[in-house]
């Protein structure tokens, strides 16, 4: 069984454009073939002694052969070993969702009595399991805006445990100085966990700036097809089997074989493809920004954005997500979604296919993220009556434009 210290790429100084390819890359021993291949079983055969009937007191449950796929999955490995090859971590656990990856973050490494600082602004199931189901548990929840170093600072107690962000942020594309927030964290005896999955680590690798976890919707970019939901959290070795012999064994969530071998499709081809897309949604966020009907665009590639200077130090490449805003943003929705030809009016992002939605301000702060006081002062002022989230896709920018162009004219 190849393992996280026995794995190809280890000890081999290969680029991160490479390791997408060849990260925890197993070439078929019986038809040598290069394509991972899908393993569909649920059951293994094992020799009597080499299982266990329970995961009670087993550490590393990748150490074991494969025995029921609840636990580990050949297919589902090798994704976890490309994704912590490509972010530069240790270890990685896959999940069926996202959502599936942050809650098996929150519930392993908080209990009663301990405080998680969350971003204010964040994707809407972190917030909403954060912050109306956690203190149920006896979890204490601080909301602050991340990008005001100080407020993260002032919002630390003695029994922080854990401090989660997104950078960008979804869908108002806030930055978070991961480096800054994890030197906080860890003066402090917290960890850090970054949702990275608008950045990809095409443009971002949260680790080696300090985070401690790095945690995807590989439903998004990362697969970047829109055919299969998945999740994953990367991190140290210590840290991915803590959270996998807890949350992976007895919270259920686990991946797909079917959904890991589409993922690791998808990673194949992640490089080029966000790439494109970044230099696509540059071209289109300036056009809009020139647009007679639209009054503003934000794009962490644009001068224009209030941390410019820190998406030039901190991303690679400035991703594929852009928001917008218009005047009367209901009746452009409805306009939108009727003559758009190139362009989908659709939810969820990271396709290989433009998306665009509009976010309506008065349901994302009452039903999403309870913002109050200076928290929903600071989201009015930035999303008006509501923002389109924009995400771009593998179309020709021009036609892009066009599209646009002659949706958004009444």
């Amino acid at each position: 069984m190849v393992t996280a210290e026995t794995a190809p790429w280890k000890g081999r100084s290969l680029r991160a454009e490479t390791l997408a390819l060849d990260g925890g890359l197993v070439i078929d021993p019986a038809t040598h073939a290069i394509a991972p291949g899908i393993s569909m079983s649920v059951n293994n055969v094992l020799t009597p002694g080499d299982g266990a009937f329970s995961a009670d007191g087993v550490s590393d449950l990748t150490a074991l052969p494969y025995l029921y796929a609840r636990w580990t999955n050949p297919t589902v490995r090798q994704l976890e070993q490309r994704m912590a090859a490509v972010e530069g971590t240790d270890e990685a656990l896959a999940t069926a969702t996202g959502v599936a990856a942050i809650a098996a973050t929150f519930l392993t490494l908080l209990k009663s009595g301990d405080h998680l600082i969350v971003s204010d602004v964040c994707y809407a199931g972190a917030s909403e399991l954060a912050r109306r189901i956690l203190p149920d548990y006896g979890v204490e929840v601080t909301a602050v805006n991340m990008s005001r170093i100080q407020e993260v600072a002032a919002a630390f107690r003695p029994n922080t445990r854990l401090v989660h962000c997104e950078s960008p942020c979804n869908p108002i594309l806030r930055l978070t100085d991961i480096a800054a927030v994890a030197s906080l964290a860890h003066d402090r005896g917290a960890l850090l966990s970054v949702d990275s999955t608008l950045a990809t680590p095409v443009a971002t690798q949260p680790a080696s700036l300090g985070a401690d976890l790095v945690i995807h919707s590989l439903t998004k970019f990362i697969n970047g097809h829109g055919d299969a939901l998945g999740g994953i959290i990367c991190g140290s070795k210590a840290l991915i089997e803590k959270i996998r012999s807890r949350a992976g064994v007895y919270l259920g969530a686990s991946l797909a074989a079917q959904n890991a071998w589409l993922i690791l499709r998808g990673i194949d081809t992640l490089f080029p493809r966000i790439r494109t897309v970044s230099q696509s949604a540059e071209q289109l966020a300036e056009f809009l920004s020139a647009h007679p009907a639209v009054r503003a665009v934000t794009y962490p590639g644009l001068e224009s954005h209030p941390q410019h200077a820190l998406a030039r130090r901190q991303m690679r490449v400035f991703g594929g997500m852009i928001t917008f805003q218009t005047a009367a943003p209901h009746a452009v929705a409805e306009r939108l979604a009727r003559k758009l030809k190139v362009a989908h009016y659709a939810f969820s992002l990271g396709h290989q296919r433009s998306i665009v939605v509009l976010l309506d301000t008065d349901e994302m702060m009452r039903s999403t993220y309870g913002l109050e006081g200076a928290g929903l002062d600071d989201y009015r002022a930035f999303a008006g009556d509501g923002v389109f989230r924009l995400s771009v896709g593998l179309e020709a920018v021009e036609d892009l434009i066009e599209d646009f162009d002659q949706a958004l004219r009444p």
